[in-house]
């Protein structure tokens, strides 16, 4: 009986690593698919060539499309996490979803961590320096050549920041085992500087996340429909196109020579022609578009924005006035044992809801910024540099949006197994110590 129990408990534990194996690979394929079809939408269109720098471009496009699925299940695993857990209180004993377990939980943000320290550290680096390698000097050009540059670059790269954080290190700590901590690289030195760039992270979703919350209310406005409200649509179109021709014959009219008023006049007639898209755009858009899409849309921003200020605001109270309130004062309760709001299921969605908010205002500032208003992507005109670099950015964000989540109070979720896990667990150590 022993061996057979000892033999049941190894082939639940063998099964159950494949299946949760299984998830987090069909998981992750559906992110890479849907980041290729994002990616390939903005990418510039004259990279396409059949040559040596195509082969180069595909490479750095599937990086980049790795980076972007990591970062959009970073995003997801916060939501995710919250769903599980509310899903095994409403059903703790349905066999439909014993999958849906705090191991596959816990493996599916340890991988998260772990591919967000490689595509930061290794694959985003090689992207760009093999996107711009040609080669050292004296040796053949071709593919290998570009490898063995982009090669040397990421080891003198990394000694460099290694060089960075020793001497940041004698500077603030001269101590013999801080010293040492450094020769440690996989536990200590990587752990310490993802620690580093996830707290940037959370000081640029700070400065980026108030931008993005002023802004939303003006892109919302840009994409949807505004009622027409004591206006006339029919004169406005009839007033453009009058200034469409006009500038159309002055443009016709004007010499070839004078190509600074040809370059004035280009420019203004493609903001004329714009402004008459959108014209037309709301004429054509129906009544209830007009009038109920774009106020119900408004309020509900409004209320997602109040909402937000007041959770923060009870939060950042509750931590000054309740030490235990603080995120190292208290571990939350582990996936499936108990709800983390008090409304349940309602609470949950409201947190999630905020938690989607919250990142794409996130977006929309980072954007906003001038010294990143550069790398905003354009439809089929970006360049994988450009690319490159929105990947870095969303990925650093992504990676820091569940610390600032939990700090500023949105979820008290505490990664743990769940009891039928340490059951599990528990049985099998049990065969394992009668076997002995």
């Amino acid at each position: 009986m022993e061996g057979q129990d000892e033999v049941s408990a190894r082939e639940q534990h063998f099964h159950s690593q494949v299946r949760e194996s299984t998830i987090c690979f069909l998981l992750f394929a559906i992110l890479y698919i849907v980041s290729y079809f994002i990616i390939t939408r903005y990418k510039r269109k004259s990279d396409e060539q059949e040559d040596e720098d195509a082969i180069v471009n595909r490479i750095s496009l599937f990086l980049s499309t790795f980076t972007l699925a990591v970062s959009a299940g970073a995003v997801l695993l916060l939501p995710f996490s919250i769903i599980s857990n509310e899903i095994l209180l409403s059903f703790p004993q349905n066999y439909y979803i014993q999958w849906l377990n705090g191991s596959l939980i816990h493996g599916l943000w340890n991988l998260a961590s772990l591919f967000s320290n490689l595509c930061l550290f290794v694959l985003m680096p090689f992207a760009f320096f093999f996107l711009e390698s040609e080669g050292f000097a004296g040796l053949k050009k071709g593919i290998r050549a570009r490898i063995l540059e982009t090669v040397v670059m990421l080891v003198l790269l990394a000694l460099l920041i290694l060089g960075i954080v020793w001497v940041a290190s004698a500077l603030i700590d001269n101590d013999a085992a801080s010293m040492e901590s450094l020769y440690d690289l996989w536990e200590f030195y990587l752990p310490y500087l993802y620690s580093c760039i996830s707290l940037m992270g959370c000081l640029l979703l700070l400065l980026c996340t108030p931008v993005g919350l002023s802004r939303m209310f003006t892109v919302m406005g840009q994409l949807l429909v505004k009622p027409t409200i004591l206006e006339d649509l029919d004169e406005q179109i009839y007033i453009i196109t009058l200034e469409e021709e006009a500038l159309q014959r002055r443009l016709n009219g004007l010499s070839s020579s004078v190509d600074y008023n040809i370059m004035d006049l280009e420019q203004e007639l493609e903001n004329v022609k714009t402004l008459k898209t959108k014209l037309e755009r709301r004429k054509k858009a129906s009544a209830w578009e007009r009038n109920l899409v774009y106020p119900a849309v408004m309020v509900l921003l409004l209320i997602e924005t109040s909402i937000s200020v007041l959770l923060v605001a009870c939060n950042i109270l509750c931590l000054l006035v309740d030490e235990t309130a603080m995120p190292k004062g208290t571990r939350g309760p582990g996936i499936g044992n108990a709800s983390l709001s008090a409304f349940g299921f309602v609470g949950a969605a409201l947190e999630i809801i905020l938690i989607f908010y919250l990142m794409v205002s996130s977006v929309v500032g980072f954007y906003s910024l001038r010294f990143f208003g550069n790398f905003i992507p354009k439809k089929d005109d970006t360049t994988m540099t450009k690319i490159i670099g929105n990947c870095v950015s969303i990925l650093v964000l992504s990676s820091a949006l569940p610390v600032m989540s939990r700090t500023l109070g949105l979820h008290k979720l505490h990664l743990s197994n769940t009891s039928r896990d340490s059951e599990t667990s528990k049985a099998s150590a049990n065969g394992h110590h009668k076997a002995l």
